[in-house]
């Protein structure tokens, strides 16, 4: 499995400090499998960019709180949901010029009557050898949690 046994505690420590105002700290959260690793580097050499030597992924997670918890009112429960589907070992690779991620292409009921496909945006410079797990995207949240 490509989140750890002890990542969705890890994420949600994370979560509560972002919460307080605190600065996290980056933290191993998994690892790509070796098919999703071995995809992702076959589409930076065609790319003509430096391959991801590590398949292990770390996480920061500001940009991810900003946009999930604040911008679209995610709990923390939804987003820690959002991303254990979006990393599973089953994810496909989306590799473009613009961005690298995991698609889970299984629908997943979220609380708020949506069937989404979980993605988990990656960026691959900034912690390099590593990949960052920087943002998760709940395609097809047509249902946005309400606002208070």
């Amino acid at each position: 499995m490509p989140l750890t046994d002890l990542a969705r505690q890890i994420l949600q420590l994370q979560f509560e400090m972002l919460a307080r105002g605190e600065k996290p700290i980056v933290v191993t959260i998994g690892y790509l499998t070796d098919e999703q690793h071995a995809t992702i580097n076959e589409h930076r050499l065609r790319q003509g960019l430096p391959v991801l030597e590590s398949p292990e992924v770390v996480f920061l997670g500001r940009h991810l709180f900003r946009s999930r918890a604040i911008t679209d009112g995610y709990t923390i429960a939804d987003i820690l949901d959002q991303i254990e589907s979006a990393m599973s070992e089953t994810s496909m690779v989306i590799a473009t010029h613009k961005m690298t991620a995991l698609k889970n292409t299984t629908p997943r009921a979220d609380c708020y009557g949506n069937h989404v496909c979980d993605e988990a945006v990656f960026e691959l410079t900034q912690r390099r050898p590593k990949a960052e797990l920087f943002s998760v995207i709940p395609k097809g949240d047509k249902n946005k949690p309400p606002r208070p």
